[in-house]
């Protein structure tokens, strides 16, 4: 069979014991049975590892930051489609995604670049600030949630909520804090490093479990796969998870994406409480970093999305395979001095 020969360009290459999506998602680009891929990896700092993984990443090109804003980031790509011819992209960043999105409308007319993203409305109503309205809109269980811009606030918000609380960055990070000077120093701690607002949720007690999933953006849940978490960093992170046998679970996840209208790839974080209630913690807006077992249990997420952005016809998964594990291991990569030089001078290699 002759595979169709593309190029995808994708951001989220810092594989480290934060993980971005990019690297999970290019592997499962590579094992395509009908695209034939070449890989732009689009980088924003020059120690991300997947720069130089050159047996999975083609060329790589630096991106100014999300702060920059999305006209910075139209003439950097203005740029890239100079060098090279980009089908695809598949931004894999929450920080990034408001900028991908308010353009994605001119990168298709103006430079041919396909996405597959949501729009901005049905981005902004998952959004952790509002996943009180979303949980009510589509019928889903919600911690109880509040956006605070004062450290004092929480001493307001301690007349309706028990400790423990969670407290929450804009885009990434969540704290258990049991007193108030625990919750205070997460206040600051999450400010510093996302800015405001920061939000206040309720904690809810359970097992942790997330679905990777994607959604055609009409209504159809193309594929999904449920994981608990094995093995967490300190950082939160699963570094091992097993895929799940849960029909219940699978129900409310393919309700939100069906109902939503959910245009791309996501990742829903629920507490499955002692009572078997499920509460949506967030819908993050993009491929998970663990997205490659969806691979291993018979689903090629990135691949589907891919050939959405293409225009192509994607019938849902209809199955997957449940008691698959993932383990995810550090590797040492030796790069030479020189490599390291250009990208940081150049902002390409």
């Amino acid at each position: 069979m002759n595979k169709r020969k593309i190029t995808v360009a994708v951001t989220g290459l810092n594989n480290i014991d934060s993980p971005g999506p990019g690297i999970p998602v290019i592997r499962g680009l590579k094992e395509s049975e009908s695209l034939d891929v070449r890989i732009v990896g689009l980088s924003y700092e020059t120690l991300e590892p997947g720069i130089y993984m050159h047996d999975l990443v083609d060329k790589v090109y630096q991106l100014p930051l999300p702060t920059a804003g999305s006209a910075m980031l139209k003439e950097r790509l203005k740029y890239i489609v100079n060098q090279e011819k980009i089908d695809v992209l598949i931004p894999n960043f929450d920080a990034e995604l408001h900028n991908f999105i308010k353009i994605q409308d001119e990168l298709k007319t103006e430079l041919n670049i396909a996405t597959f993203l949501p729009s901005q409305a049905v981005f902004d109503e998952r959004q952790k600030s509002e996943l009180e309205k979303f949980g009510e809109k589509y019928g889903v269980k919600v911690p109880e949630s509040y956006m605070i811009n004062q450290v004092l606030e929480i001493r307001k918000l301690e007349e309706t909520m028990d400790y423990p609380m969670v407290i929450k960055g804009r885009y990434y990070d969540a704290y258990i804090a049991s007193s108030y000077e625990q919750a205070s120093t997460y206040f600051y701690k999450v400010v510093a490093k996302w800015g405001y607002p920061v939000i206040v949720q309720e904690f809810v007690t359970g097992t942790e479990v997330n679905v990777t999933a994607i959604g055609d953006g009409k209504g159809s849940c193309i594929g999904a796969v449920p994981m608990r978490k094995l093995y967490i960093t300190d950082k939160g992170k699963a570094w091992s998870g097993i895929s799940l046998e849960d029909d219940e679970l699978m129900d409310i996840s393919r309700r939100v994406i069906e109902n939503s209208k959910w245009r791309g790839g996501c990742e829903l974080e629920f507490i499955k409480t002692k009572n078997d209630e499920y509460y949506l913690l967030e819908m993050n807006p993009r491929f998970p970093a663990w997205v490659y077992l969806a691979n291993g249990c018979g689903q090629n997420h990135p691949e589907a999305l891919v050939k959405m952005a293409l225009g192509e016809e994607v019938q849902p998964f209809t199955d997957y395979q449940s008691g698959k594990m993932f383990i995810r291991y550090s590797y040492d990569q030796i790069v030479d001095i020189s490599e390291f030089q250009q990208i940081s001078t150049m902002g390409e290699r």
